[in-house]
């Protein structure tokens, strides 16, 4: 495996992240141009955000549901 394919291993581009959330590509940008919610690599102009940080927002952000007694 190539240094190349190492480091991109678990990375996804801005459009692959949002496809996976379920979010307008658009929305990812805002975030990473306010630097909210998700944290991201940037190497020169290409802009990854790792699979481990994609996971995290979710579990984060799920609403456990209510317990009925």
């Amino acid at each position: 495996m190539s240094p190349r394919e190492t480091v991109a291993r678990g990375m996804l581009t801005v459009a692959e992240a949002a496809q996976e959330l379920g979010l307008k590509e658009s929305t990812i940008r805002a975030w990473l141009l306010r630097r909210k919610h998700i944290r991201f690599v940037k190497l020169g102009r290409a802009v990854r955000i790792s699979r481990e940080e994609v996971d995290r927002l979710i579990r984060e952000n799920t609403i456990p549901t209510r317990e009925l007694f």
